[in-house]
């Protein structure tokens, strides 16, 4: 799968990402700092990445309204660990199947 993780993600997300086999693109190589999260969407869906990003409030509202081709939710956790184990249990569970094209919390 093709992933573009969001400025906020941390970057040992990204290093999972990477082991697991998948394409990982990171926001601040790709785009300005200050993009819009519109844009954010736009590029991702243009390049058939699946967004991860920690900003929930932005990218939910967003989602009714722009296409997308999924989008993960980090939740914020006490420790990188436990959201590197959060992130493989959810695509260990949900498969590209379950992650194209829906919305999910990891």
């Amino acid at each position: 799968m093709k992933f573009l993780l969001d400025h906020d993600v941390p970057d040992d997300l990204s290093f999972l990402l990477i082991q697991l086999g998948h394409q990982v693109i990171l926001l601040r190589q790709a785009l300005p700092a200050d993009s819009r999260d519109d844009a954010v969407l736009g590029f991702c869906y243009d390049r058939g990445c699946i967004l991860v990003t920690c900003n929930r409030d932005d990218f939910l509202r967003l989602a009714q309204v722009k296409p997308n081709h999924g989008i993960v939710i980090v939740i914020r956790r006490r420790t990188r660990a436990a959201e590197r184990a959060a992130l493989f249990s959810l695509i260990e569970r949900a498969g590209e199947s379950g992650l194209t094209a829906n919305i999910n919390f990891a």
